[in-house]
């Protein structure tokens, strides 16, 4: 495992880090969830990320149970605050002081642990002012519940104006955790150059694109058994954009001498390709399988020449989306609840 330093500060976290979306407390039986868990601690990842809204909490109780018994300063656990959680009441969502100090609380009483490493705004709240949000986040800081903050799908500007109020106030805001990937690269053009400026590294999440780059999916072809796109219980849903879309699956089967080249299988050569964008800390992978975490975690290290990565910019062409509006719309303008 290769280890970096997570924006400008003394945190290093490792590379390949463990993410639950979708998979624990839904997708997979909980004794599944925890071998998963455990495959990726025996291949040397010490970085785990989660959410309270995963599964709505459950997937928090299930990381924290899978982790219980190992030395918690050998790890670095994330967990994340917006989304609506509990019965949904009308402060059970968004960023306000309420919302976080509550939540603050629950997380780490699911994780049974006395402070995360990384509590992230897992969106942008257009409903609490940005100097709310700031100060409750470091409160939770001061608490010692937090070390760091860090954000989610953030624009350049909303990134520019929670920094300079963590700083403010001092604290460190030192990570974003954006969708990235060969065919997903709305954060090139402006939040990577503006994340390098003021010291914040990308934590990426489907680096795979929910398993499109994988080559699993044939154009015209039924989804493979077992795969997200065959999952009733929310994958599926997930992915079917993606899979609609058959002129990027024929060329995401183009990409296969690519990874041969390198001796590399395809879902190893997309998370190889996020890690090589020098403002990225950290590619997110899951897991339904332990097998899964170790061909992923082969990943790691891994240099991609400059021919091959203009080779595969090459094939895939005008099927990238890059447009940095998409960023924006992912954050939504009214409180869900």
């Amino acid at each position: 495992m290769h280890f970096r330093h997570l924006g400008r500060s003394g945190l290093k976290i490792s590379e390949i880090t463990y993410g639950n979306w979708i998979t624990h407390g839904s997708q997979v039986e909980n004794d599944t969830a925890t071998a998963c868990v455990r495959a990726a601690l025996d291949a040397g990842i010490t970085s785990f990320d989660t959410a309270d809204v995963y599964a709505n909490t459950k997937a928090e109780e299930v990381l924290g149970a899978a982790l219980a018994h190992e030395r918690r300063e050998s790890l670095e656990i994330f967990t994340k605050v917006y989304f609506p959680t509990g019965p949904m009441g009308p402060n059970d969502t968004g960023l306000s002081r309420k919302h976080i100090m509550e939540s603050i609380n629950g997380s780490l009483r699911r994780l049974d642990t006395d402070y995360v490493d990384l509590y992230q705004a897992h969106r942008y709240d257009y409903a609490t002012p940005l100097e709310e949000t700031m100060q409750a986040f470091a409160d939770v800081v001061r608490a010692g519940k937090a070390l760091y903050i860090g954000v989610s799908e953030w624009t350049a500007e909303q990134l520019r104006a929670g920094h300079a109020l963590a700083k403010e106030l001092g604290i460190s805001l030192i990570s974003s955790q954006p969708q990235y990937s060969m065919v997903w690269r709305v954060i090139e053009d402006e939040v990577v150059p503006t994340s390098s400026e003021l010291g914040i590294s990308q934590i990426v999440w489907s680096p795979v694109a929910q398993g499109v780059l994988t080559g699993k999916y044939l154009p015209g072809q039924a989804a493979p058994d077992g795969s997200r796109a065959a999952d009733t219980k929310g994958g599926a849903k997930m992915i079917e954009g993606l899979l609609g879309r058959e002129d990027l699956l024929r060329r995401v089967q183009d990409l296969r001498p690519v990874a041969q080249e390198l001796d590399l299988t395809m879902a190893q050569l997309a998370v190889a390709w996020v890690l090589q964008n020098d403002n990225v800390a950290a590619a997110l992978i899951g897991a339904s399988r332990p097998e899964q975490v170790a061909e992923n975690v082969a990943a790691a290290g891994i240099r991609i020449p400059g021919e091959l990565m203009k080779r595969i910019d090459e094939i895939l062409a005008d099927s990238v989306v890059r447009d940095p509006r998409q960023t924006e719309k992912s954050s939504p303008t009214e409180r869900l609840c």
